[in-house]
């Protein structure tokens, strides 16, 4: 039976069908130099990262690998060892003690941190005369090199000369000095107070920001229903600046795990590997030891400890854009 559509509507199809293959074709190479200019803006940033980073990183895998030794830097030769540095050092007896210190060091800093950190973090939040210097004030000690307040409080602490000896024996809070940074069930003690005045500014700071970021409404209706005080803290306060929190804990963790400039300047890991963490022993190992192999095997388990926490700040940065 022939087609009752004229030739006419057949040419039209035609040149529709011709005239949307077209728009295709182009879209498609649109998209795909779109696409192309995309990945040469992100081009040489990710070749910096690689340059930067991940070489180090793949050179310091490469290094617990080998017998890396002085001797190396004269010969060039660096015999393959596998995985014999890991298991020299795992099975060292200072391992274990460095393991212990360094939970104890991040957990102990974390916690007081934290909890000083929001403390004076909801004090700033109430305006009050003066409260913009004070914030200011505050940040002094995160803006210090690390070394110079180590070195500052070492004299702070030091047993017979030190100021804080000499105000408590003034006070007669003590008799006798205390040596805070020569006795092993003292010193890491003092070290992680130190630690603790060094990341309050960086705890207050972002926890002043997360309480800023919360509408004064919220409150003003909460007042409505009776939530004052430490109702409206549980209630109001904390719910909505969880988010922020949880990222501050993981990434106060991920920075105090590696704390390495403090304890040098305190301690060196003393007295008697007190206060030896696993930085301090793959500093040791690596530029005291010259067992470089065995320092970046260290390191290496480091950074698997700092990566493993990251996965966790990762999806804290998350949950938060999600809520």
């Amino acid at each position: 039976m022939p087609s009752s559509r004229p030739p006419a509507a057949d040419g039209m199809v035609t040149l529709t069908r011709t005239t949307v293959a077209g728009r295709a074709k182009s879209r498609g190479r649109r998209h795909r130099g779109e696409t192309l200019t995309k990945v040469l803006f992100v081009l040489p940033a990710a070749v910096a990262m690689v340059a930067l980073f991940g070489y180090p990183v793949v050179k310091n895998l490469l290094m617990s690998l080998q017998d890396y030794g002085l001797k190396t830097f004269f010969t060039g030769v660096a015999p393959w060892v596998g995985l014999q540095n890991y298991s020299t050092v795992v099975t060292d007896k200072l391992f274990s003690d460095a393991m212990v210190n360094t939970a104890l060091f991040t957990i102990g800093s974390i916690s007081f941190q934290f909890a000083i950190g929001l403390g004076l973090a909801l004090f700033f939040h109430k305006k009050f005369p003066l409260s913009g210097l004070l914030r200011s004030l505050l940040l002094l000690p995160w803006l210090l090199p690390l070394i110079v307040s180590s070195a500052t409080w070492r004299s702070i602490l030091e047993q017979d000369s030190g100021i804080l000896n000499r105000s408590l024996m003034g006070l007669h809070l003590i008799n006798d000095p205390v040596p805070w940074l020569n006795s092993p069930s003292v010193a890491l003690i003092a070290v992680i107070g130190v630690n603790i005045w060094i990341g309050i500014p960086f705890n207050v700071t972002l926890l002043y920001s997360g309480l800023a970021e919360i509408p004064d409404e919220l409150y003003e209706a909460g007042q409505l229903d009776g939530a004052t005080g430490w109702r409206a803290f549980f209630y109001i306060t904390w719910p909505n600046l969880r988010s922020v929190a949880s990222v501050v804990l993981m990434l106060g963790v991920v920075y105090t795990i590696k704390v390495l400039d403090i304890i040098l300047g305190l301690t060196g890991g003393g007295p008697a590997n007190a206060t030896q963490t696993l930085a301090t022993q793959s500093y040791e190992k690596s530029f005291i030891d010259f067992k470089f192999g065995q320092g970046a095997a260290l390191s290496n388990i480091l950074i698997a400890l700092s990566f493993l926490f990251a996965i966790f700040y990762l999806r804290g940065t998350r949950r938060a854009v999600d809520e």
